[in-house]
Parts: C-alpha cells; structure tokens; sequence
C-alpha cells in the first residue's frame, strides 16, 4: 500500500526523500573517503614496523605560527645528534638521519627534456632501508663508501623513475637536480601513500654529498630503528637521556625536543579525521532534519487527503493501532527509499572519487546499515505525529469528511 502511494504521487515523493537522500548521501561519502584514509595511513605506518623512534625539533601536529616563543627557538635536530644517539644507545640500532632542502620556487629533477617539479630531495645514510623497511626495487641503495666519499649518485621514488624514464631504464642514468647532476643508481619500490602523499616522489643523495652541496642546512628529521619492539620504551628514554645532555638541559628543565612513535602520529591523525567527522555529522544532520520535516509534511497531507479511507477501515474493524501503523510504515518506507537512494549514490561516489583522485575510498558494511538506520529512524520521529492523529480521527466524522 505504501509503494502504491509512492507510485501514486512519484514527483512529491521524490522531493518529500530528497533531504534524506541529501543526508545519507553526505555520510556515505565522507565515511568512504575518510575510512579510506585511515586505512591507508594506518597501513603506511605500520609497514615501518613497531620499533621506530622519531626524533624533531618539535612535537608532530602544531602549526608553526601556533607554538610559543620559546618553541620557536629551540636547537635543531643535527647529524652529530644522530652519531652521539648510535654511540650511547645499545637499543638502537639503526639510524636514518633526513635533511632537506627546498629550492625557493620548489625542486625540479631533470632528465634531457622531461621535468617533475617539487620531489623532496634529501640526504641520507645506508640504514635509510632498514629503518623506514622500504628497499630498492632496481639497482641499489648507496652504502656506507659512497657517503664517505660523497659521491654524487641517487637513488629515487618510483613516481620520479615513471616521470623522468618513462620507456627507459633508469640506471645508470644522469639526472639534474636543480644545479646538481647525479647518476640513478636504484629506483625504491612502491610505498602506499595517504592523499598522494610524497613517499614515492623524492630524489635521495648520500649525507656526505648533501653536506657538500648544501653545507647551510645544518636541522634535520632523524628516524631511528630500534632492537625490537620489546626494548621500545628503554630506547625512548635512552635517546631523551642522551638528547638532554647534548643540549645542556637541567633535571627539571622541559624537554626542547620531541621524541615519539607512529602510535603518536596515528592519534594525531585520528584528531584531525574527529574534526572532519564533525563537519559531516552537521551537514549530514541538516540534510536529515530537512528530509524529516519533509516526511511529517507529506503525512500530514496524506492524513488530511485520506480522511475518509481512514474512516472506512475504522468502521470494517480497524483499530486505532492499525491506523498508527499504517501510516508510520508509510513514512519509513518512504524515507527508507530515499536512505537506499542515498546509499546508492554514496557508495557510487566514494568509488568515484577512489578512482579519479588521490584520495582512497573504502566502506564496511556496517556504516551502510547504519545509513539505512538512519533513514528509517527520521521517519519514525518525524512521522509518528502524522501517525498518531491520523489513529485518533472519529470515525463518524472521517465518513461525513467531504
């Protein structure tokens, strides 16, 4: 009976649902993308493994302009930070110091005429495969004589290697760093990246050779790799006891650096997912209250259109649950129709978005149920109005009604 009204009055009906449609539509969609992204950002960082230490200027997480003045002029993280932490730390055992540098106007990698603008381009050690657990997918990573010697060679991400030699190999090969010529000596496989992230976009040269070239950057990122996941709290304290005495700090002085592990940067993330998640329940939530408004609004009018039907079936034996009933499946299947609608065109679009941008896309099943739950419960608040007065007509009156 109540896709017979539907059929009945398709136009209205569609408009009645278009704010309910609106609303799970938002939801679906947001929840793809963003459960998409902490898919891939928790996958991307627990491929680094659970023993690796991250040592900065500051914490991860807090704008630049945000941090007192104080902050703002703590020591940076150096290259001899990096050699005293491997000489007193038994529980590291590998190190990747990472220092960059930024060309004003962005980095450009050359080969013959093809170009890839803004790599990060950054030296680095040997141990930069084992402690990121990422490895060269041709070629070979510069070792230990090619830092000390300062050779002039790179290894590069995949995205640098397809834009640069697209039908070529690459090793072996000169490329043009901004004014600098290196020779490819490894290409990296292909990491998961969150939101076309740079992970697989970046030129890498041995410290040796970026100290020569660009001996003005003293400040760098330092990833450390520790013994095993077991020894993780002994190697945290023993890097902040050594990081203390190298900056001269008093037993009650705070901390002038951060030490921290990918479970900090993933509660990072998760605030800032929170803040999205919040934006989406408000839209989401109007698109809602605007569709239920709409289902009390057409029950209402139903009621009033059906007065005498109602009292047809009160005077062949319905009760007033009947009639309750009735109209309030009525209204769920109505809006039920539009969550469904909403659920289509959400789960079309996150796939969209997976397949033309660089945000992934990905949806449990559990939030499409909860989609349609929420479809079907602003019918059950919005129509249980309608409902219930088209339950407490007089019979009498609904028949003389017209």
């Amino acid at each position: 009976m109540a896709l017979g009204t539907f059929r009945a009055h398709k136009l209205r009906s569609f408009l009645t649902v278009l704010g309910v449609l609106i609303g799970v539509f938002t939801i679906l969609t947001v929840v793809s993308v963003i459960t998409g992204l902490n898919n891939s950002m928790t996958r991307q960082i627990e491929s680094l493994g659970s023993n690796v230490i991250y040592v900065s200027k500051f914490k991860p997480g807090i704008i630049m302009g945000h941090r007192p003045a104080s902050e703002r002029r703590r020591k940076g993280i150096t290259f001899e930070d990096s050699e005293a932490i491997m000489k007193s730390c038994p529980a590291i055992v590998a190190s990747a110091p990472q220092n960059f540098y930024f060309r004003p106007g962005g980095n450009i990698a050359k080969y013959k005429d093809r170009e890839i603008k803004n790599p990060s381009f950054f030296g680095t050690l040997a141990d930069f495969e084992i402690v990121n657990n990422a490895y060269v997918s041709k070629g070979r990573f510069f070792d230990d004589g090619d830092v000390k010697s300062r050779a002039m060679v790179a290894v590069v991400g995949v995205d640098v290697s397809d834009k640069l030699f697209p039908d070529e190999e690459p090793i072996g090969k000169a490329i043009q760093v901004n004014s600098d010529k290196f020779t490819v000596i490894g290409v990296m496989a292909k990491r998961e990246t969150v939101a076309g992230g740079s992970d697989n976009r970046f030129v890498a040269i041995p410290y040796g050779t970026f100290k020569k070239i660009h001996p003005e950057e003293k400040e760098l990122w330092l990833t450390l790799k520790a013994a095993s996941p077991e020894v993780m709290p002994a190697a945290i304290d023993q890097v902040t006891e050594v990081m203390r005495r190298r900056h001269g700090l008093k037993y009650n002085d705070p901390d002038d650096f951060a030490v921290f592990t990918q479970e900090n940067l993933l509660e990072i993330w998760s605030k800032i997912t929170q803040a999205i998640w919040l934006v989406m329940i408000v839209i989401s939530s109007i698109g809602l209250l605007v569709g239920g408004v709409g289902v009390m609004n057409i029950m209402l009018v139903s009621v009033t259109e059906r007065t005498k039907e109602i009292g047809i079936r009160m005077a062949v034996g319905a009760r007033r649950r009947n009639i309750l009933w009735q109209f309030l499946i009525e209204a769920m299947a109505l809006s039920g129709l539009g969550g469904i609608l909403g659920i289509i065109l959400g789960l079309a679009a996150g796939q969209i978005i997976g397949a033309t941008t660089v945000l992934p896309a990905d949806i449990s099943v559990l939030w499409i149920v909860i989609g349609f739950c929420f479809s079907v419960g602003v019918a059950l608040v919005f129509g249980i109005y309608p409902a219930a007065r088209a339950s407490r007509l007089d019979p009498i009156e609904c028949l003389r009604y017209e």
